[in-house]
């Protein structure tokens, strides 16, 4: 079950936490993997530990939030491997601030990565999909859902993500083409380590049980968990599901009351 041998997946955002979780276990899987990422370094890293335990993975440096740029990594892909079966769309940016603290710059930053960049790969992929189906996986948020403090901008993001989930997938079903997202709350990553130590220093182990007890469940989330359903989302044991998002989050939306 869960296999995606011969399949051709494009990760954007693979070179680390929750995208080096999915790109890890898709090349697991059977998929010829290419993440899509803007650190050469870390990228290369993830690739070369797939290939270590024998998997296929290559990387790519690439800005989603460059349109040209997005379609022309698209089309070689496509060109060399005769098609692409999955993505998704991981790539992402956090910031923290309500409206009044929001700058432009904030505000832009946000909508060229996390909203154009989906669009972007959405656009460039989808024309290759439409051959002969295809599955897309969208990161969204718990915020898509519900109010978080000073998470303004992020938020009205994750909110677009969602919608165009929605659109995707109502315009391409009658092409085989399934669309759907998943609404992560607090992973453990790299990023969290780093944003609590910036912020909290001298106070790190207090702020992450902290923030791990904000969801109801007592912890925060492993990126392979994040994986493990997007892996499910994207395989063939899934193929009647489509125009859904899924929170995996602790329990944080239906039980934190």
């Amino acid at each position: 079950m869960f296999s995606l041998k011969g399949k051709t997946a494009v990760i954007t955002g693979g070179g680390s936490g929750i995208g080096k979780a999915i790109s890890l276990l898709f090349a697991q899987q059977g998929a010829s993997v290419y993440i899509l990422d803007f650190n050469k370094e870390s990228a290369e890293e993830v690739a070369a530990q797939a290939k270590k335990e024998g998997r296929q993975a290559a990387t790519i440096v690439c800005d989603v939030s460059n349109q040209q740029q997005v379609k022309e990594v698209m089309d070689n892909i496509a060109q060399k491997t005769g098609g692409i079966q999955l993505l998704v769309n991981n790539a992402g940016i956090a910031h923290v601030g309500n409206v009044e603290t929001t700058t432009e710059d904030d505000f832009n930053r946000l909508l060229a990565v996390n909203v154009k960049g989906v669009y972007n790969c959405l656009q460039a992929v989808i024309p290759h999909m439409k051959k002969a189906g295809g599955a897309i996986l969208n990161m969204a948020s718990i915020a898509s859902s519900i109010g978080l403090p000073d998470r303004f901008a992020y938020s009205m993001s994750k909110g677009a993500v969602l919608g165009m989930t929605l659109s995707t997938a109502r315009d391409y079903i009658s092409q085989n083409i399934r669309c759907n997202c998943i609404s992560p709350a607090r992973v453990h990553t790299p990023f969290v380590d780093g944003f609590i130590a910036k912020n909290y220093p001298g106070k790190e182990k207090e702020m992450f049980e902290k923030l791990s007890k904000t969801q109801p469940i007592g912890r925060m989330a492993e990126p392979s968990e994040i994986a493990n359903l997007v892996l499910y989302l994207c395989s063939d044991e899934a193929a009647f599901i489509t125009g859904c998002d899924y929170p995996i989050d602790g329990g944080f939306i239906k039980l934190n009351n």
